[in-house]
């Protein structure tokens, strides 16, 4: 299930690095001072993703390029111990 494209959800917000293979949809990567929200990602070569955003704007991320994004998870531990992000 995909998050909304503004972000809200279930879940806490927690800042995370991220690169071209830890980035997920529905992280709100910073880039110049501005929030953009990752709708979508289409897998390149050499490990690269293109990212495109909830605002229209796509963003060719490369397999070293290394961001910060803030990202939903759930603050609950389930039976079987582990965390669960949404």
């Amino acid at each position: 299930m995909m998050p909304p494209a503004n972000g809200a959800g279930p879940g806490v917000l927690v800042s995370v690095e991220v690169d071209a293979g830890t980035v997920r949809r529905g992280d709100q990567v910073m880039i110049g001072g501005q929030v953009f929200t990752v709708l979508d990602m289409a897998a390149m070569r050499g490990g690269a993703r293109r990212l495109q955003f909830a605002s229209g704007e796509s963003l060719i991320m490369l397999r070293t390029t290394v961001l910060w994004a803030a990202r939903r998870v759930s603050p609950r531990r389930y039976r079987d111990g582990r965390h669960h992000d949404w």
